[in-house]
């Protein structure tokens, strides 16, 4: 039974959710998320579950350990978590999406202490292969709240049954267990070359909620990581060109 806990989401583009505890209740969360914290809360690190559980959790793109906050005082207390990168975060009420969800690895931020997180490995082996972000999935279980985080801006589908969505694998957030998910190839040789939206699209069919994002941490690295190499480039070009005509100026052949 997991603990029931109350909860604000705090911000726009950089938001925190910010969680209400009783006496005795707790929150466990992926290392480091934490951002503040009242006095009498305590905080118990652990692999939850043994070596074995903590290594299927390093998989999914989540640290070896995971942390549990206590509730130790006789009185509420408040305690914060962060996203790591510009985005939204998506509360997740698990009794009322069936108990279980599917996210991709690094999405999970925290959730009441109950909630268990799990490895999910996809159906099918192409979607394994090719899936990109999709490989290895997240599934939280349990009936408590889950917080997973997303690039950019959020966007919801509820699909209805048989109907198909065709997304970048890097764009899927999360998803019901009961969306299919499959591997699809974009097709024609001038589209995988210079479609620029790589060579496989995650094909999603329902009934189902998804969640999906516009700014994908992929694709921002790939854009930040550009950019640098642009302006490296840049540097590089002026230093060159100043070096050469402080050189004719100060050199040993010119005169004054």
């Amino acid at each position: 039974m997991a603990d029931v806990i109350d909860y604000k989401i705090i911000g726009d583009d950089m938001q925190i959710v910010e969680v209400e505890l009783d006496p005795s209740e707790g929150v466990r969360a992926e290392a480091g998320a934490m951002m503040y914290m009242e006095d009498g809360i305590r905080m118990q690190t652990s692999t939850d579950g043994g070596a074995f559980k903590g290594f299927k959790r390093m998989l999914t793109g989540e640290s070896f350990f995971i942390t549990t906050f206590y509730n130790t005082s006789p009185a509420k207390r408040h305690m914060a978590f962060s996203a790591p990168y510009p985005g939204k975060i998506i509360p997740i009420d698990l009794p009322s999406v069936g108990g279980s969800f599917l996210c991709q690895k690094d999405a999970f931020l925290c959730a009441a202490n109950g909630v268990d997180i799990e490895v999910a490995f996809t159906k099918r082996l192409g979607a394994g292969f090719f899936g990109g972000e999709g490989f290895i999935l997240q599934r939280l279980v349990g009936n408590g709240m889950a917080f997973v985080h997303s690039g950019g801006t959020i966007i919801q589908k509820n699909l209805l049954p048989g109907e198909t969505l065709k997304v970048d694998t890097g764009c899927l957030v999360a998803f019901s267990p009961s969306v299919d998910y499959d591997i699809e190839f974009v097709g024609g040789f001038k589209n995988a070359l210079f479609g620029g939206e790589g060579l496989f699209l995650a094909k999603l069919t329902g009934p189902g909620l998804v969640y999906l994002q516009s700014l994908p941490l992929s694709r921002l690295a790939d854009r930040l990581t550009s950019a640098g190499a642009r302006h490296r480039e840049q540097q590089s070009g002026i230093g060159g060109i100043g070096g050469g005509l402080l050189g004719g100026l100060f050199g040993g052949d010119n005169k004054f």
